[in-house]
């Protein structure tokens, strides 16, 4: 009889230990090059193109232990001899690094000419980080900035002024969250609690509107905007914005708030109380974890909004996405550039998120089922 329970037990013991081990897994999956890149965003140049990123930690390498020079009547045409090891080499096998029988790495350094090799020792290398913060400072700034390619040329870059770029980021992705919230939830408690003429029609037709790809109302969009004098605008775009996102927002809240406790409607209309008290001060302070949930979603969508920012905004007003798609173009091989801009673009999403998490679930999983 005890069998059973014990084989149970076991069972449950292993199931969970699959699904951590798996969690763990993908959680590496995606932390480790976002580590990667974060190192990457706080590292010179030259020590880029030269070095791994996890080369600042703890690790094994071939430190330069000694140089050992060639005589100049060897040919170097043919098999090459190192003084002090066994064991003939072409000029190109030491071009490209050859291991010697005992552990050492020796490397020609330059060209024929030098006649020099360079011999390397594997030990292990200790915390060598020499991160700076000028990677950030120049992306941010709208001036000149310098420095110095794998070959130790100087370069000098035009700054893409994050700052302003940032700035308007914000102004785009607030009013655009806020703007559609309003309006959905004005919307979802009239569905949800109202009764007038052709109310199951208008909601599915809003549903409807969910499949519906914002690429093909672009172009009508641009004409109307044309006539309006609303291209280039805060508002045009962040009308675009509440059209595009108003139809999930609707369908989200419409969930949570028909699911409220009927009582507590029924028993403020017995009290008096007009259709806005109830939704000012009933509805809303009920439906935070809704409202939050989608402003996650609408927040990020927006922030992270290319095309819409683009066609709308055009280079009047660059938001971050536009910027950093320029950059891409402009200074491709600047890493230490592009992913300093990367992560400045993560801080205000990553901000809003972790405020409004705990309501994330919630929010999420409340209407969907219903007894």
């Amino acid at each position: 009889m005890a069998t059973a329970p014990r084989s149970f037990k076991h069972q449950k013991l292993t199931s969970s230990v699959i699904v951590n081990v798996a969690l763990i897994l993908i959680c590496l999956i995606w932390i480790i090059p976002t580590i990667g890149v974060l190192v990457t965003s706080f590292r010179n140049s030259q020590e880029i193109f030269t070095t791994g990123w996890w080369t600042i930690f703890p690790h094994r390498a071939y430190v330069d232990s000694g140089v050992i020079h060639i005589d100049p009547n060897v040919n170097l045409d043919g098999p090459i001899s190192i003084p002090g090891y066994k064991g003939q080499y072409t000029f190109d096998q030491l071009r490209a690094g050859v291991k010697a029988s005992d552990g050492h790495m020796l490397t020609w350094y330059g060209n024929k000419r030098t006649r020099q090799v360079d011999v390397s020792t594997l030990k292990w290398v200790g915390f060598s980080a020499q991160l700076t913060i000028k990677n950030y400072t120049d992306v941010l700034s709208s001036q000149n900035v310098s420095y110095q390619d794998a070959n130790g040329n100087s370069i000098i870059r035009q700054g893409d002024n994050l700052i302003n770029a940032f700035l308007n980021s914000v102004a785009v992705a607030v009013p655009a969250t806020i703007i559609p919230i309003l309006i959905a939830a004005f919307a979802a408690y009239g569905f949800a609690w109202l009764k007038f003429p052709g109310r199951k029609f208008l909601f599915t037709l809003v549903v409807a509107l969910l499949v519906v790809p914002l690429q093909i109302a672009l172009v009508p969009i641009v004409q109307d905007y044309t006539k309006l004098d609303l291209n280039g605008t805060y508002l045009g775009i962040w009308l675009a914005h509440t059209g595009f996102g108003l139809p999930l927002a609707i369908y989200l809240l419409f969930n949570y708030i028909s699911g409220l406790p009927r009582d507590i409607l029924e028993s403020a209309f017995i009290d008096g109380a007009s259709n806005f008290t109830i939704f000012t001060q009933l509805i809303l302070p009920l439906s935070v974890p809704a409202l939050a949930s989608f402003a996650i979603f609408q927040f990020l969508w927006v922030w992270n909004d290319y095309l819409v920012a683009l066609i709308f905004l055009g280079s009047k007003n660059l938001v971050l996405t536009v910027t950093l798609a320029n950059m891409v173009g402009e200074k491709g091989q600047d890493w230490q550039l592009l992913t300093s801009g990367a992560f400045i673009s993560m801080l205000l999403p990553l901000a809003v998120f972790f405020a409004l998490q705990r309501y994330f679930v919630r929010g999420l999983t409340a209407g969907s089922v219903k007894g």
